[in-house]
């Protein structure tokens, strides 16, 4: 690896933390906070593949988050069908490519055929991977790992890292060289955990419905004065 600048990210991760408390500010309905927040998305992801970003990662729903009320988890998972069904068309117009990134468990037999189908659409398209983490815990795709590889039988002394990146839920994903997390709230939160070894971190005050392509520039100004390293 090498410790020399390169002016843009790679892969960007997305942690879209703040849209109910951006609600609340605003004097919305928390939920519209959500609905805000994917269209934030998708305009920062559109922004960030114009800069020559290849991959953007996005936290849009954790395996933490079923704790919270039904009517949220409703709301959230009509919210991601739309996306799935929806929205899909838009991004495969860009000729964005759409990955879902998770466990299924948990997850209505509905959603399950709309992520695919909304993969399936845009598995051939160039212009930039947008990646959504949905029913989505580092930890969780750690362990689902790990059990794959001893369902497979894999000999102790062919395991590696490697080998272990193989059996992630986005194998073809590269490491992120950016965290940006909104909100002020400065942790991973099990985001990507394997994948973030050596990214470089982001934190910003401002909720996320509140993030602009102004930001985003700022961060990307920010993350092309660092000098990275990778244990040296």
């Amino acid at each position: 690896m090498t410790t020399e600048n390169s002016n843009v990210p790679n892969h960007l991760g997305l942690i879209l933390d703040g849209n109910r408390r951006w609600a609340k500010d605003e004097g919305l309905k928390p939920f519209e906070g959500h609905r805000r927040g994917y269209l934030r998305l998708r305009e920062i992801a559109l922004a960030a593949f114009e800069r020559d970003i290849k991959y953007v990662s996005a936290f849009v729903f954790s395996t933490e988050n079923w704790n919270r009320s039904t009517q949220e988890v409703t709301y959230l998972m009509d919210l991601l069908n739309w996306v799935a069904t929806s929205e899909i068309k838009k991004l495969n117009k860009k000729d964005i490519k759409v990955i879902f990134l998770g466990t299924k468990v948990g997850l209505s037999q509905k959603i399950i055929n709309n992520i695919q189908k909304a993969e399936l659409l845009t598995k051939d398209n160039k212009s930039g991977t947008l990646a959504l983490c949905l029913n989505y815990g580092g930890q969780q795709e750690l362990s689902d790992a790990l059990q794959k590889i001893v369902k497979d039988k894999i000999e102790i002394k062919d395991i590696n890292p490697k080998l272990i990146n193989k059996y992630l839920y986005g194998p073809e994903l590269p490491a992120l060289d950016l965290i940006i997390r909104t909100s002020g709230e400065q942790r991973l939160s099990g985001f990507m955990l394997w994948q973030a070894a050596y990214a470089e971190l982001k934190f910003v005050i401002k909720n996320w419905p509140s993030f602009t392509v102004s930001d985003l520039e700022d961060a990307l100004k920010d993350y092309a004065s660092r000098k990275r390293r990778f244990g040296t």
